[in-house]
């Protein structure tokens, strides 16, 4: 009946995990009541047993090794204690107890023998599993059969009571169950002893495996280490133990479940008592850092909140403004399609217009080519005709000894001959009838007539050039070649998108632009001619006068304020610079005033330009001062002949001497007609060393000394500006006039000497004569010599005639 009872017991999952926990807890009761007798203080009985949890936590690998090794001497032990008598009773009643313990509740005697004794009943029926001997096998059936019996209740299995009480273990058992102290002493004196080697050697082995149980080890004895050390600080809260202990003498055994998780902690010898003061400066201290955690957190949402501001505001403003862009975009767009086909339609057009330019250059530059021929031709047949040295091979040096070419050379003089004589008579004729005949001296006439044949040819041509040109942009549309439409384009640009319009330098690249088409309508304009038009009354110039000036106010350094000026630069100066060259006439006055003219404008309208600083200018001074160095050497001749020649004043020399006398004062007067605009040193050079010094003052030699000559010097000073002799300082002339002041006082004694022993009226004349000389004399600032022809023939006026002028 007890072997069926055991066996239902045994049967119970519930009496595997009681009888468990009993093995366990008896082993630990032996160990309390070592512990207790060795300190003999029931508050040094704790610490061990936690110090043994605590190296067991550590350990737990040594630890399940340690619990086989514990079952295996608790079976012998159990061997052993079943060959003692015991009461009947006790065994039966422990017996039928076994299924009544409560947890927590400590067994007694009968209830530990019983167990043993269910135990080897079980051993003997087959049922229990033996230990295998092989190493490591048992332990793993053990920890299944342990792993089977803890998915039931956890907690029961987890929770270990601790009972520590001012009397032994061994009192406590022997008044509880009343066995004798006999028995129960040999009993446990036994097991204690055996128990008692097995821990230590147990706590050595766990010592030596886990390094880290070192540091819990006592630096002193173990009396000292435990009173100072676990009176204070609860074992489960400092390491994490899940295991709880409950006080002696308490009316219910609390348990409390820990994490598992919890971080192993260094236990500290000290812990600083918990007050309330401790607490409210905790508090604080948390109060204030979240405080501070909020005002960060504030700060950064406020600035989150200023920068969706700001963004939401930027969104706004973009959105506003794309329609704009999008508009700037789309009228870009347009204007660089414009632009592109604008360039190519000018890269296809640019040079047809430079050669009709080109050709209506040619076609007057032969027009003066050919009147400046015909005039050298007229000389040279002029001079050999009148020539007292002249014969058939120097007429015609070139001439073939069979003489078949000097009859065509003669037929080309005597028809030259006869057109030159032909212009001079319609020019004397014309004369004659608006009543200038008797102010007119041969040799002021330009002699720049054209006959029928050249004219109609010329205009002809100049049709042809001019017809072309009208057709270069006939199949181009208006808004390609018409300057107004051009223009309105760009100042759209302008007025719409300034600041693109500047970055893209649109100002500086307009005269380039408008160049072209500026030309064309250039293309017959000549100001040498009396019925050309001034370029600022021109259609061009109108259209683009006021480009770039609207009533707003005016950009600084804004380029299309000089857009006139630049195309004046680049359009008109080198238009003058070809002209100057190639068809100007210095002989002619008429030519050379409108030249003047036309030149002293720009440099009074637009002195920005016209200055020697820029090169189209010094370009344009260059051509004229070329032209007019070529003339004085090619086309000035001043013929040579005896005074008994010249006495014939209806002769054919002497007319031809006169005639190349006033063409040189002429020309003399045309160059001094740049005064102001060439400098002072250039036109002295020209006009007096080049022209006076070396022409004139010849002529002069031959001439009679007289009243003729008189008016012959007046007409040479006349030529001269007053502001040379202006600021002169001193008695002395300029240097260049010495030679013209030494002629005009030899003068002064010719007429003299001409005059002694002649009546009174040629006296009277010589002297008037004389005076006019000083009056020359003083008009250029020569005041000594004039003083000397005073004083040679005693003029007592000199001061008057000074002063007069």
């Amino acid at each position: 009946k007890e072997t069926e009872e055991v066996f239902k017991v045994k049967k119970s999952s519930y009496s595997k995990k009681i009888v468990k926990q009993l093995k366990k807890e008896y082993k630990e009761d032996l160990e309390k009541s070592k512990v207790r007798t060795e300190v003999n203080s029931p508050t040094d009985v704790e610490p061990p047993l936690e110090k043994a949890a605590q190296i067991k936590d550590i350990g737990q690998e040594d630890g399940t090794a340690n619990s086989e090794h514990g079952e295996e001497e608790m079976e012998v032990e159990s061997e052993k204690e079943e060959e003692k008598p015991k009461a009947g009773g006790a065994f039966s009643s422990a017996l039928s107890s076994l299924n009544v313990l409560r947890p927590g509740e400590i067994p007694d005697a009968a209830f530990i023998h019983a167990a043993r004794k269910k135990r080897q009943m079980a051993r003997e029926l087959g049922d229990f599993t033996p230990v295998d001997s092989e190493p490591g096998k048992g332990r793993l059936v053990r920890e299944d059969e342990n792993d089977a019996s803890d998915d039931e209740d956890d907690d029961e299995k987890r929770r270990i009571v601790f009972t520590v009480k001012e009397k032994s273990q061994r009192q406590k058992i022997a008044e509880e169950i009343g066995i004798e102290g006999s028995d129960d002493e040999a009993l446990v004196a036994g097991e204690q002893d055996e128990e008692l080697s097995r821990w230590e050697q147990e706590q050595i082995r766990k010592g030596i495996n886990i390094p880290q149980a070192s540091i819990y080890q006592p630096a002193e004895v173990n009396n000292l280490y435990y009173q100072n050390t676990y009176q204070t600080l609860s074992y489960g809260s400092s390491y994490g133990i899940p295991y709880t202990y409950a006080t002696y003498g308490s009316s219910e055994t609390k348990s409390q479940k820990t994490d598992n998780t919890v971080p192993f902690k260094t236990p500290s010898n000290e812990m600083t008592p918990v007050t309330i003061d401790l607490v409210k400066k905790q508090l604080k201290d948390r109060l204030d850092s979240m405080k501070e955690l909020h005002k960060a957190n504030r700060q950064q949402y406020e600035k989150h909140q200023q920068s969706r501001e700001d963004s939401t505001k930027a969104i706004e403003r973009l959105e506003g403004s794309s329609g704009g862009i999008g508009e700037q975009y789309k009228f870009l767009q347009e204007m660089r399609g414009y632009v592109q086909d604008l360039l190519e339609c000018f890269s296809e057009k640019v040079p047809l217009i430079n050669e009709l330019e080109s050709a209506m250059h040619q076609l007057y530059k032969q027009r003066a080519s050919r009147l400046v021929q015909r005039r050298q031709d007229d000389i040279k047949d002029e001079s050999s005709e009148f020539s007292s040295h002249s014969n058939k091979a120097l007429m015609a040096p070139n001439l073939e000894s069979f003489g078949r070419d000097r009859v065509i050379y003669q037929e080309q003089v005597k028809r030259r001959t006869a057109e030159r004589e032909a212009r001079r008579t319609r020019r004397r004729q014309a004369r004659e009838q608006t009543g200038k005949m008797a102010d007119h001296l041969e040799g002021l006439s330009s002699d720049d007539e054209e006959t029928s044949t050249d004219i109609t040819n010329f205009n002809m041509e100049r049709d042809r050039i001019l017809k072309e040109s009208s057709k270069v942009f006939e199949d181009v549309l208006e808004s390609f070649y018409s300057i107004d439409c051009i223009k309105s384009q760009f100042e759209a640009w302008r007025s719409k998108y300034f600041a693109s319009y500047k970055d893209a330098y649109i100002g500086l690249c307009l005269p380039k632009l408008f160049n072209p088409l500026i030309r064309l309508q250039l293309l017959i304009w000549t100001p040498l001619e009396g019925k050309c038009r001034d370029f600022e009354t021109m259609l061009w110039f109108e259209s683009l006068l006021f480009y770039g000036c609207e009533e707003q106010e005016q950009v600084k350094d804004d380029a299309d304020i000089s857009l006139l000026p630049t195309i004046v630069e680049r359009v008109i100066l080198p238009k003058l610079t070809v002209i100057s060259e190639n068809i100007w006439d210095p002989f002619s006055t008429t030519q050379t005033s409108r030249m003047v003219a036309i030149v002293q404008k720009l440099v009074d309208g637009y002195p920005t330009v016209v200055n020697a600083e820029n090169k189209n200018t010094q370009m344009l001074l260059k051509a004229l001062l070329l032209r007019m160095r070529r003339t004085l050497d090619d086309d000035v001749f001043m013929p040579l002949y005896p005074k008994n020649i010249l006495e014939n004043k209806n002769s054919g020399p002497y007319l031809f001497f006169q005639r190349q006398f006033w063409s040189s004062v002429k020309l003399l007067g045309n160059f001094l007609q740049w005064y102001g605009i060439l400098s002072n040193k250039t036109l002295q050079e020209l006009s007096i060393d080049g022209l006076l010094n070396r022409y004139i003052l010849m002529a002069f030699q031959n001439s009679e000394y007289g009243e003729d000559s008189i008016k012959k010097a007046q007409s040479v000073i006349a030529c001269f500006p007053k502001q040379w002799f202006a600021n002169l300082k001193g008695e002395k002339t300029i240097p260049q006039l010495e030679n013209f002041c030494r002629y005009l006082v030899h003068l002064a004694d010719t007429i003299y000497r001409n005059s002694i022993g002649c009546s009174d009226v040629e006296k009277r004349n010589a002297r008037e004569h004389i005076k006019q000389i000083i009056k020359l004399l003083a008009s250029v600032r020569a005041l000594d010599h004039a003083v000397t022809v005073a004083n040679d023939h005693n003029v007592k006026e000199i001061k008057i005639l000074i002063e007069g002028k």
